[in-house]
């Protein structure tokens, strides 16, 4: 991809310039807890998007894309909003630093990735990341890595319509290889952890499939949560968000919310703790455990928060029924990936029944994705 990226910038620009990359991210645990104020965990991972990129003494950018096989120019001025939606990553990227102060000098870039494109591993993050890194160095900004990743996510937010969480540009900016990161999305508090599973390869099961329910479902669990909360709120003025609460405080008002939002807190709350006992987990090198909560934590989205569907939940008994160490579905749900790890000699067996026996009930082989924790946004010297 390098050499590719690097035969292209000099074709169109003349002499070449400086690379950078990052990455896309898995979540190994943690899943709808960021809105609640809860922990995530994810890293970083060792597919992604590179860039080559050099000033250009203009005061445009010249963006070639190599995966669409396309070029946009576009001025640096709120008005110059590209047309191209790919662009758009780009602009919103300098825009964002320029409204922080930092300086965005006219430049032109190739870019290119192999983030597989709908898997939920946040392609978008990946590509905000490497720019925003980029530009910081290029032009001597000195914004810090949080605030590189508030411009991915004000990118998305502000100029491709997403009103995403932080997680997946704080993964991409943040990751580090060998290194899980538990973030508390509250405090934004963070704290690296390794994950080295030696014996183990880590394995996303792409079900090809998304089912239309996904974005007006996100919203009505997310209001479930917020309603569990303000009755919670009553009784222990504290709690801000649903991570707040102990189960016992859920109890306390079973009767007077819903039954739907009692289970959407339920999976939220245990959710929160399940992290936390990965993370414990981790640290004495005990990979059953945190295979154990992975299961856990599948069931808790299939069966309280109903996010699951029919070929994840085939995926994750598929995966317990061949002894797979632990399987979840990963992201938002009703469709995409399960995150899975195996042991080294159940892989090959694993990935042939999950073929095989997925085509032959659903009628397609799902994609399989060998991932490695890798370091987030970087530069390639």
């Amino acid at each position: 991809m390098q050499q590719k990226i690097h035969s292209k910038f000099v074709e169109l620009y003349g002499e070449g310039g400086r690379l950078f990359a990052s990455a896309g991210r898995i979540n190994l645990i943690g899943e709808h807890t960021d809105y609640n104020g809860g922990y995530v965990f994810p890293g970083a991972i060792d597919k992604g998007i590179m860039a080559e990129i050099k000033p250009n003494g203009l005061d445009k950018v010249r963006a070639y894309s190599l995966d669409y096989n396309e070029e946009a120019v576009f001025g640096l001025r709120e008005e110059d909003k590209p047309e191209k939606q790919w662009a758009r990553y780009v602009f919103g990227v300098c825009r964002e630093t320029i409204k922080r102060g930092g300086k965005v000098a006219g430049f032109d870039t190739v870019f290119a990735g192999d983030v597989p494109l709908g898997a939920g591993l946040s392609s978008s993050a990946a590509l905000e990341s490497c720019f925003a890194f980029a530009l910081n160095e290029l032009n001597g900004n000195g914004i810090d890595k949080f605030e590189l990743a508030r411009i991915g996510q004000s990118t998305e937010h502000n100029y491709c319509g997403v009103m995403c969480g932080i997680m997946d540009q704080f993964a991409s900016c943040f990751g580090k290889a060998g290194s899980l990161i538990r973030l508390n999305c509250k405090t934004m508090e963070y704290k690296y952890f390794p994950f080295n599973p030696k014996g183990y390869k880590l394995v996303l099961v792409d079900s090809c499939v998304k089912h239309e329910l996904a974005s007006s479902a996100y919203n009505k669990r997310r209001a479930s949560c917020e309603n569990a909360a303000a009755a919670i709120r009553k009784n222990h003025p504290e709690v801000e968000f649903l991570s707040d609460a102990k189960r016992l405080w859920l109890d306390e008002v079973r009767e007077r919310i819903p039954q739907e939002d009692f289970l959407r807190a339920e999976y939220v709350i245990g959710e929160v703790q399940r992290v936390l006992d990965v993370c414990d987990a981790l640290e004495r090198g005990d990979y059953e455990t945190v295979g154990e909560m992975m299961y856990q934590t599948h069931f808790g989205l299939s069966r309280l928060y109903e996010v699951s569907c029919e070929e994840l939940d085939f995926l994750n008994k598929l995966a317990r029924r061949m002894e797979v160490t632990g399987s979840r579905v990963m992201g938002g749900g009703f469709g995409g990936c399960t995150i899975n790890l195996v042991k080294d000699e159940l892989y090959a067996p694993f990935i042939a029944a999950a073929k095989e026996q997925f085509a032959a009930k659903f009628g397609h082989e799902p994609k399989i994705y060998d991932v490695v924790v890798s370091d987030g946004a970087r530069e390639i010297r």
